[in-house]
């Protein structure tokens, strides 16, 4: 269970954490002081720790350095009561995760404690490769994966920036974790930034932060993600989605290793090793002029090419074994295996969402079947390519189907998620009608659907959605 040490010398404050964050999948401990605070550290090892600055024996930046030199991995989350934040800022110079200040937001704190968490896990629990055992590793040993995991292994001890290319659900970030693991910075810091997640006008912000005053809304200085990595490993993911003003600046930063904070003249010099992932095609893009080719260049030192799972269906059995034992120990059921029937579905299906999919089609296997293997009718919704279930429109979708009916069709077999099985039913049917309206210009189909770029994205990352296969599949006009 992850653990969270809350460090401050109010009792009220302990005890608004504890009553907060608190529960099953979370254990909150407490200090009221460096000493103590620090003898937790060494004694239940916590996965994030939230400070006070201000403490009976000492103060909060002092803890920090210590746990900062102890293990630099650990999220230090400071809190403060004190208007002028110089301390606050040192600290996120030298890499605290980040800052806020008293009277604590608790909504706003239990964001920053879940990226905080989150952090903590990519740090603590590296991906292995395919020889290594563990939990969270490659899994696959079809000649294309082999290739790819013996790249990694010779560029991981290198410090060279890296491009990792592959279509949504292929398992990019495990690919930048992996090199991660194996660098000779595994015991530095690793931070993940969605750079699709974050709006245009805030991407130079969240990267390379800004100086009081810089645009409406700067209250007050803020450090950003390469200040806090230190000379960590930085994965930027959707890095096509990257606003061009912001590649300007990341351009200058690969080449001359310095940059500056929004509104700011001071060259801050970083160390950070960058790994870059996307989905989409540079090369389409740059033609596009939505992304600089000397920025591409110089991001695609080394390039690794994650294959889709349709090009490695001889690891699908692996794959869903792996899954079928994590979730049968998750949901402590006793299921054991596939029966060849569903097996061969598994491995002849189209798989659109690759990885992911897979893994989120296993899940909900294991969660609603009453037996001790799975079958095919465990499997709602899968098919192989080339057959369609009644009712149930394919990827494409062109032709209509009959919602009513695949509704009760749902209602009948009891799996007990036709809400949420209708609800993707539907959302895919209707953003690939918009896609291909549009002809793929996801910024034309947004505004077709009356929905921001940034949720369209996200959706089309869950369904599995890729604008290659919409386009391709499209009806001749």
């Amino acid at each position: 269970m992850p653990k969270l040490l809350v460090i401050d010398d109010e009792p009220i404050i302990c005890h608004s954490f504890r009553r907060a964050f608190s529960g099953p999948d979370v254990e909150v401990l407490t200090a009221g002081s460096v000493a103590e605070g620090w003898a937790a550290v060494g004694r239940d090892r916590p996965d994030v720790i939230v400070t006070d600055l201000q403490l009976p024996d000492g103060t909060g930046l002092d803890l920090f350095e210590k746990v900062r030199a102890a293990d630099p991995r650990r999220p230090v989350v400071v809190i403060t009561a004190y208007g002028t934040m110089e301390t606050t800022i040192e600290a996120m110079k030298r890499g605290a995760f980040d800052y806020l200040t008293k009277p604590v937001d608790l909504a706003q704190m239990s964001a920053v404690l879940g990226r905080a968490f989150e952090a903590a896990r990519l740090m603590r629990e590296p991906a292995a490769l395919p020889t290594d055992p563990g939990e969270d590793r490659i899994i696959g040993r079809s000649p294309v994966m082999q290739e790819m995991c013996k790249l990694i292994g010779r560029i991981a001890p290198q410090d060279a920036s890296v491009l990792i290319l592959g279509e949504s659900g292929t398992g990019k970030e495990l690919v930048a974790r992996a090199i991660y693991s194996h660098s000779k910075r595994a015991d530095r810091p690793f931070l993940a930034i969605n750079c699709a997640a974050i709006p245009d006008t805030l991407v130079e912000s969240e990267l390379f932060g800004h100086e009081q005053g810089a645009f409406t809304g700067a209250e007050r200085q803020r450090v950003g993600k390469f200040e806090q990595c230190g000379d960590g490993t930085l994965l930027l993911d959707e890095i096509g989605d990257m606003p061009l003003a912001a590649q300007a600046k990341m351009l200058r930063l690969l080449q001359d290793q310095t940059f500056e904070r929004v509104g700011g003249s001071q060259a801050i010099a970083t160390r950070v090793r960058v790994l870059a992932a996307t989905n989409q095609h540079p090369e389409k893009l740059i033609a596009e002029g939505k992304f600089r080719h000397d920025l591409y260049y110089r991001l695609k030192v080394v390039t690794i090419h994650v294959p889709a799972l349709r090009d490695r269906r001889e690891d699908i059995p692996e794959l869903a074994h792996h899954f079928l034992f994590r979730y049968a120990r998750e949901a402590n059921r006793d299921v054991r295996g596939f029966v060849p029937e569903a097996l061969d579905l598994l491995q002849r299906a189209d798989w659109p969402g690759n990885v992911r999919q897979l893994q989120n089609c296993v899940r909900a296997a294991v969660y609603q079947t009453v037996g001790h293997v799975l079958a095919p009718a465990d499997l709602p919704g899968l098919v192989a390519p080339g057959a369609t279930p009644a009712g149930v429109p394919t990827a494409a979708g062109a032709a209509p189907f009959d919602l009513g009916g695949t509704i009760e069709a749902m209602l009948q077999d009891g799996a007990g998620d036709v809400h949420a099985r209708v609800t993707s039913l539907v959302e895919r049917e209707l953003l690939t009608r918009a896609l291909r309206r549009t002809h793929g210009h996801q910024a034309q189909a947004s505004d077709l659907l009356g929905i921001n770029r940034t949720t369209l994205r996200t959706k089309l990352r869950e369904l599995g959605i890729t604008l290659d296969k919409v386009v391709a599949d499209a009806p001749a006009e």
